[in-house]
């Protein structure tokens, strides 16, 4: 049996400072889409009610309120823009850093919004406006806590680490939800529209002083700073974004297909279903039923995404993504009746069946997102990506399922509709090429002649 050598000294400070980045970006990464999520579990739950007139009928103030939801997924492409090119210009942490204080402020300032019967159509137009801030922030920090996990990990473990940032997502989720129950519990049904679901987005604030750490007690991913110290030519001192797009065209839209199907499963599954079971349904059930459930089915998500991450460093990203795609898109058949049996268990199982899933999906896809494309435009084509990915996909998820249900009175239609979306995922991944286990540049070296 081969026994590997000890590791020097140096290799374990290395793995330390590897590991070290990588819980960073997960904290900054649980935090953002804390913000991010609360908006989607308030747009099911509260908005309609909040920040749209009394008199329209329930079904068009949700799809309203979807529809603000839907802005945040608008602005992504350009936050991954703007924050793209300063990530490959000024650093990832600065990047990171940034977004974090723009999705602090703006979602503070969602929970300080009068209703629409103090302020009229003040109301929503601010609530879209700062949906639109939250979007572009999120479009940048994926990209900035994805690069801090996987350019310095090892490359045996790049699949791992780059999946500790991922369990950002389900950490945000279950605070998020936590968050809304507690505000649920400890108030009254009128006094949780008045400002009870207020609290949790003021909470926020925190986020400002994380945003601080990560500036000043952070340091730069190796692989940036190794990208600076190359002194790149004047060639490459252009927009990065543009050189992204020149170089990688056919790479950024096969990796946007690819994650098109993890996206939807995810937004339907956190926010359509939410809606769905409380009222848009008409299985009116409890808000904390379906809280609960999203709560317990993300706080078990996180081991799926480790596991997920490490096997993908052992038989290559693309399959272990593909298995997760097709299981999607099976599971999508048996989602729905599973939760039309209104038992809080049941519905769990279906919520946890399907994040766990879904898992399969995200966790290897920082790693393989960051393999892709080269050090000196990776902010920014990975980014562009992610967020194309993230708007054809989970998007418009929660506005085309509550259309298709209501268009059928059936929701056979949407598991057909998340169904079809698993088949273009899994053809985009089966054309994108198997990045493990190069090292970063030579693998995006291979891409560059597309």
């Amino acid at each position: 049996m081969q026994v590997e050598p000890p590791r020097t000294a140096a290799e374990h400070a290395s793995e330390q400072t590897a590991l070290k980045l990588a819980l960073t970006g997960l904290a900054a990464a649980s935090v953002e889409w804390y913000d991010f999520f609360l908006y989607g579990t308030a747009a099911a739950l509260v908005f309609p009610t909040v920040f749209f007139p009394a008199t329209l009928p329930p079904f068009i103030a949700l799809l309203a309120s979807f529809s603000s939801f839907t802005v945040g997924f608008l602005a992504r492409p350009l936050g991954s823009i703007f924050f793209g090119h300063l990530g490959d210009r000024a650093g990832r942490k600065v990047a990171l850093t940034v977004a974090l204080l723009t999705m602090g402020v703006a979602t503070t300032l969602i929970g300080c919004l009068p209703s629409y019967h103090a302020a009229g159509i003040f109301s929503p137009l601010a609530l879209v406006l700062l949906r639109f801030a939250q979007g572009l922030s999120v479009g940048g920090q994926w990209g900035g806590a994805m690069l801090l996990a996987t350019e310095n990990a090892p490359q045996a473990r790049r699949g791992l680490y780059g999946s500790i940032a991922q369990a950002g997502v389900p950490a945000g989720v279950v605070l998020a939800n936590l968050a809304f129950l507690i505000a649920n519990g400890t108030t009254s049904a009128g006094d949780f529209l008045a400002y009870g679901w207020r609290i949790p987005f003021l909470a926020s604030l925190a986020l400002v002083g994380l945003a601080f750490f990560i500036h000043f007690r952070v340091t730069e991913t190796l692989a940036f700073r190794r990208l600076q110290e190359a002194r790149p030519s004047p060639a490459e001192r252009r927009s990065p974004v543009l050189q992204a797009l020149r170089l990688y065209p056919r790479t950024i839209l096969l990796a946007a297909g690819a994650f098109m199907a993890t996206n939807v499963a995810f937004y339907i599954l956190i926010t359509y279903i939410v809606a769905y079971g409380t009222s848009a349904g008409g299985l009116h059930l409890p808000r904390s039923t379906l809280l609960g459930a999203v709560l317990v089915a993300n706080g078990t998500m996180a081991p799926v995404l480790f596991l997920a991450g490490s096997l993908s460093d052992r038989y290559g990203r693309r399959r272990i993504f593909m298995t997760g795609v097709v299981l999607i898109g099976v599971f999508a058949f048996v989602l729905f009746p599973l939760i039309d049996t209104r038992s809080f268990f049941w519905i769990t199982v279906a919520m946890l069946v399907g994040q766990s899933i879904q898992a399969l999906t995200y966790g290897p896809l920082a790693a393989l997102f960051a393999e892709l494309f080269a050090t000196r435009v990776r902010y920014s084509a990975a980014s562009v990506a992610y967020q194309l990915g993230a708007i054809a996909g989970g998007g418009f998820a929660p506005l085309i399922a509550t259309a298709l249900y209501a268009g059928y009175h059936s929701n056979l239609p949407v598991s057909c509709y998340i169904a079809l979306v698993c088949v273009i995922s899994l053809l985009c991944v089966r054309a994108l090429r198997e990045t493990y286990p190069r090292e970063l540049d030579q693998n995006a070296s291979a891409t560059t002649s597309e």
